[in-house]
């Protein structure tokens, strides 16, 4: 495949991903990427910054995915809904992704490295998600409160819909944690 051919992002992005899996992210380079993108390094550097950006990349357009639906919620739903309508928008746009949140996740499991940048875009997240709430009228604790329940059923959502056949939606079974964490919070189990 030469240089100048089409899409040059998303052969880099898909060279990555496979290199990642066959070697291990630690030990996959730049230059091991661009070569199997058929490009150089330098234009690898023009679309990402480094090597892990290649997974983290999309994280601004999740959240303003994210931050956009929870905004958008009817006034009236409650702060847990309002949070809830935005990471149920954030899986829809994972799911969009197909086979490829599901390989980025193999990658980042197998990465104590790439774990700790995971867990800091979910705090971003979780962060963004208060900070629409409150400009929603919620106070504090509520706002962080709601903000972090709905993400942390997102990540067991997204970890139950990554480890199951695919068959059902990311955003179904994120509304599924979030309905046990209701249930749980209200004392039935």
């Amino acid at each position: 495949m030469g240089r100048w051919e089409p899409d040059a992002r998303g052969r880099l992005l898909q060279a990555a991903l496979d290199l990642y899996g066959e070697r291990g992210f630690e030990q996959t380079t730049v230059a091991e990427i661009a070569e199997r993108a058929g490009l150089t390094e330098r234009t690898f550097f023009r679309h990402f910054a480094d090597k892990r950006e290649v997974l983290f990349a999309g994280a601004s357009a999740l959240q303003e995915r994210m931050v956009g639906a929870a905004a958008e919620a009817p006034a009236h739903v409650s702060p847990i809904e309002a949070a809830a309508a935005g990471v149920e928008a954030a899986g829809a746009a994972i799911q969009e992704g197909g086979e490829l949140p599901r390989q980025r996740q193999a990658i980042i499991a197998a990465s104590v490295e790439l774990q700790e940048r995971e867990l800091i875009k979910l705090a971003a997240l979780a962060s963004s998600l208060a900070e629409v709430l409150r400009a929603r009228g919620v106070g504090e604790p509520e706002a962080s409160l709601a903000a972090e329940a709905a993400l942390a059923a997102f990540k067991i959502g997204f970890e139950r819909w990554v480890d199951s056949s695919g068959e059902r939606e990311l955003p179904q079974v994120i509304r599924e944690s979030l309905e046990a964490l209701k249930a749980v919070s209200a004392g039935a189990t």
